[in-house]
């Protein structure tokens, strides 16, 4: 905390009937007079924010429940993923050892859409002979769809990349003299 004073200097001045706009010196001798007082100017006091709490009650995937105090407002937390029914926190359960990581679904969708052929552990499914002639058949089909797909692409191409050849050349500039 610091301290300031303050000097105020106070002195007798005698007016003459003739006062000149210059100021005058003091012709006699001047009293100081201290005046101390305190200053403390108001500081801002950095304090921790301590935002509002709710009470939560918060429902395991096994249907037990408890009470916990969160800024979050909603009265009831329903968790899909807990220490009942994660791998990552239980990882001695043989029950969980089998469930496979399928977030909302996208798996059991993705193999409706694309088949099991991507799985790692799924064997190649065996293709008979009378299917060998079909499945022949749909990859020339499919290579020739190809082609006829990158000519038309290489076409374009050359299209864009002959784009303003046909054009004159701008006149050269003369050089300019000086």
């Amino acid at each position: 905390m610091s301290m300031h004073t303050s000097l105020r200097r106070t002195a007798a001045t005698i007016t003459n009937s003739t006062t000149s706009i210059l100021p005058r010196l003091p012709t006699q001798p001047t009293a100081t007079t201290f005046i101390c007082s305190q200053c403390r100017h108001a500081t801002l006091l950095r304090r921790p924010k301590r935002p509002y709490t709710f009470t939560q009650l918060i429902t395991l995937s096994d249907g037990s429940t408890f009470t916990h105090r969160t800024t979050s407002p909603a009265p009831i937390y329903r968790s899909t993923r807990d220490t009942r029914n994660s791998l990552l926190w239980n990882p001695s359960s043989s029950k969980l050892m089998n469930v496979e990581d399928d977030e909302a679904g996208r798996l059991a969708a993705f193999r409706a859409r694309f088949g099991r052929g991507y799985d790692v552990n799924t064997p190649a499914e065996p293709v008979d002979p009378k299917d060998a002639a079909a499945v022949k058949e749909k990859e020339a089909a499919a290579k020739a769809q190809a082609d006829a797909e990158q000519e038309e692409e290489d076409n374009l191409l050359d299209l864009i990349s002959s784009f303003g050849q046909n054009e004159a050349p701008p006149p050269e500039k003369k050089p300019f003299k000086k």
